[in-house]
């Protein structure tokens, strides 16, 4: 089948593990209430890790050492100018139109003066970045976040932002990209370029966390309630 259905099963693929491990999966012996599936988390955790200690780390490591700081730069903001145009529709989701407009802003000065974006213009002329994902936009009409869990190869995760993430790979701009197997490579430089700007964050938390896993989790459920609440969570959700 080669690259031919890799997002659709993907998108499945995500969509059938929250339901599963949601709806089916047995309660363990861990006692955080936020993460009732902790036994198959940690498996599914240690199984992406390894994947990332393997292939994708290396990867990403080459990729940094020979590729030129400017143009890696310039890379990153090609594709953070896809996701500040994503971020658009979402705000507008939220009724969030004064960051609409400067994330619309951001996407027509960095695509034109920028050159689609491989300069980050916009952020000197001091329009800023306001990323909003389909979770996000969920979370903002009080869909409640579920159950923690870890996805396969896409890593920590809840319920609601599995879901948003299916709504994301549809509006995807890279999904207009063809042939498909072009879209494909620029799926695989997305994903080793992102990966290769968290590589000094890994090594202080491979330095840092007693449990890599509990880290990992705790550090991705607060800053996905800071998202939500756009950094000002009520009281009782920080409880």
């Amino acid at each position: 089948m080669g690259y031919k259905h890799f997002h659709r099963q993907l998108a499945i693929l995500i969509l059938a593990s929250s339901v599963l491990f949601t709806g089916c999966a047995t309660i363990n012996d861990y006692d955080d209430p936020r993460d009732p599936f902790e036994r198959y988390n940690r498996f599914m955790y240690n199984v992406n890790d390894t994947l990332d200690n393997t292939l994708i780390k290396p990867l990403a490591t080459g990729y940094k050492t020979v590729m030129p700081s400017p143009v890696n730069r310039g890379i990153t903001n090609v594709f953070n100018n896809l996701v500040d145009l994503t971020s658009v529709l979402n705000n507008i989701l939220q009724f969030k139109f004064d960051h609409a407009v400067s994330g619309l802003g951001r996407v027509l000065v960095n695509s034109t003066v920028g050159i689609l974006g491989l300069a980050d213009i916009a952020s000197e002329q001091d329009l800023p970045r306001y990323q909003e994902d389909f979770g996000q936009t969920l979370g903002h009409w009080g869909v409640a976040s579920g159950p923690y869990i870890v996805l396969p190869l896409l890593g920590a995760s809840d319920v609601r932002d599995a879901f948003g993430l299916v709504v994301d790979w549809y509006v995807d701009p890279v999904r207009q990209v063809n042939p498909e197997r072009t879209r494909w490579n620029i799926s695989g430089l997305r994903g080793i370029d992102k990966r290769a700007d968290l590589l000094a964050a890994s090594r202080i938390m491979e330095e840092a966390a007693l449990d890599k896993y509990e880290f990992r989790r705790d550090g991705y459920l607060q800053k996905r309630q800071n998202d939500v609440y756009d950094g000002n969570p009520p009281a009782e959700e920080m409880e």
